[in-house]
């Protein structure tokens, strides 16, 4: 019995599109270049970062957008022993959500520790920017502890 022929075709997926940030992320991320960090205006007051399209309660279109401080507070954490390599840190760290001075919703980013022990609720830190901006969430670096 004969083997059946196999049919065989090169073939590279690509995407051929490019996909804009739209006019909210596109500001969120045009502001992080010039090292400043913005939320918007939630109908109910709350300040979002980061900003948001919609009211998350009315789904209104969000257009007011807030500049808020670059040191806030660690809201919660979790410790990461054993960086991976897509990690942002090639050494022990904390994923924290941090509310922002100004915010009312706290952000997710890395936080650069000596130890998990220094790392706590309520700890004020402070962002860190990278050497060159270039528009990309990782323009924070990281943050890191405020000593007071």
């Amino acid at each position: 019995m004969s083997q059946p022929e196999v049919l065989s075709q090169a073939f590279e997926l690509g995407f051929t599109y490019t996909r804009s940030t739209g006019p909210v992320v596109g500001r969120f991320l045009t502001e992080l270049k010039n090292r400043r960090i913005v939320g918007n205006r939630a109908s109910d007051g709350r300040v979002i970062v980061p900003p948001m399209e919609y009211d998350p309660d009315t789904a209104a279109e969000l257009t007011e957008f807030v500049e808020v401080g670059q040191e806030g507070e660690i809201v919660s954490f979790a410790w990461v022993k054993q960086p991976r390599e897509a990690h942002p840190m090639d050494k022990p760290f904390a994923w924290a959500m941090i509310r922002l001075d100004g915010a009312d919703i706290p952000m997710i980013h890395c936080v650069a520790a000596q130890a998990e022990g220094d790392v706590a609720t309520g700890a004020r830190v402070r962002a860190v920017w990278a050497d060159e901006t270039r528009g990309y969430i990782s323009d924070i670096r990281c943050f890191e502890l405020v000593q007071e």
